[in-house]
């Protein structure tokens, strides 16, 4: 089968950073579904994963979590999905990535692809999703309900990919104030077209009232030291990108502002009891999109999936300024 991987960690213009390959196509066991995979979108993870290191791979190494496609096959153990299914989902980091033909993945982190959308739309859509979501209605306890209808949510990163849903979620589901940050007019544009109430311009000091929950989506690094000031007393931060250097949690606790991380692989890697629960999300959040009450974060199709466009695609969320969802399609 055909596929997109790396022998050795380059950086991203080096001819052989990534590789068009022909590998052996797998085959299903135990839980795994074996997708035809028709649509990937490209997240900041990849690169991520890939960043320049002394490292050698003996076998090709498959990046991509994000895909959508068809189920060609089923291990004994699959009762979710049969043959001729379509699906969207985000996969595992433990495991090989989406970027090739055929995709093993686990059925209980798999969803049933939204018939409302092309399988380009809804492959923009399982990782941010997930990631919105368990951080937001899980990790954050933020009601998806609207038990918590006019409260205030900060976005820090609004028009970033899972910033996109973000918005929408808070919007939508549970009913929020919301103020993403936003720098260009274009981004800005985007967020408010998403539903954000405002925006706020993160590449000057942030001067707003207090919100009750605040979501940074990039770096917490540069924000850190006015999370006390953008948080009411008892609010909550969700955070999931890592920090590259300690931070003070002393200046949160006078107002006792809780700090929650979301790691949208926690499930898949560690094999927790509730790994089926991505399952769930990803076919409620399908429901949400067929009602038209969500819509997908697609910003960009960039052709089809081969080295060239995946390098391409890599290279632009580095720079920082995608907005939305990249997504390649076909072979």
């Amino acid at each position: 089968m055909k596929a997109v991987g790396l022998y050795k960690y380059l950086p991203i213009d080096h001819p052989e950073s990534l590789l068009d390959l022909e590998v052996e196509t797998p085959a299903a066991a135990g839980h795994d579904l074996l997708v035809g995979v028709k649509a990937i979108s490209v997240n900041p993870v990849d690169y991520k994963r890939k960043a320049p290191r002394d490292l050698v791979e003996k076998a090709p190494k498959i990046l991509g979590w994000d895909a959508a496609g068809i189920v060609q096959a089923v291990g004994p153990e699959v009762t979710l999905f049969k043959p001729g299914d379509a699906v969207y989902y985000a996969g595992s980091v433990i495991r090989q990535g989406a970027n090739c033909e055929f995709h093993l993945v686990d059925e209980r982190i798999v969803g049933g692809k939204p018939a409302n959308l092309s399988f380009a739309q809804a492959a923009a859509l399982p990782l941010t999703t997930l990631t919105a979501w368990e951080l937001m209605f899980e990790r954050m306890g933020i009601s998806k309900s609207g038990a918590q209808a006019g409260k205030s949510l900060l976005i820090l990163g609004g028009a970033g990919g899972v910033g996109s849903i973000a918005i929408q979620l808070a919007k939508k589901l549970a009913r929020l104030r919301v103020i993403a940050s936003a720098a260009r007019p274009e981004s800005i544009a985007w967020c408010k077209a998403l539903g954000a109430d405002e925006t706020v311009d993160h590449s000057k000091p942030l001067d707003i009232p207090e919100v009750n929950f605040l979501l940074c989506l990039t770096s917490a690094d540069a924000y850190w030291n006015q999370f006390p000031k953008l948080v009411k007393p008892q609010g909550k931060i969700g955070l999931i990108v890592r920090t590259t250097k300690p931070v003070d949690l002393a200046i949160l606790h006078d107002k006792s502002i809780a700090t929650c991380l979301e790691g949208m692989f926690t499930r898949s890697s560690f094999q927790t009891p509730d790994m089926a629960a991505q399952h769930a999300l990803l076919d409620e959040a399908a429901g949400l999109i067929e009602a038209e009450v969500l819509k997908t974060t697609l910003a960009q199709n960039l052709g089809r999936i081969c080295a060239a466009n995946l390098k391409r695609a890599h290279k632009m969320l580095a720079e920082g300024h995608v907005i939305g969802k990249l997504v390649l399609e076909g072979w």
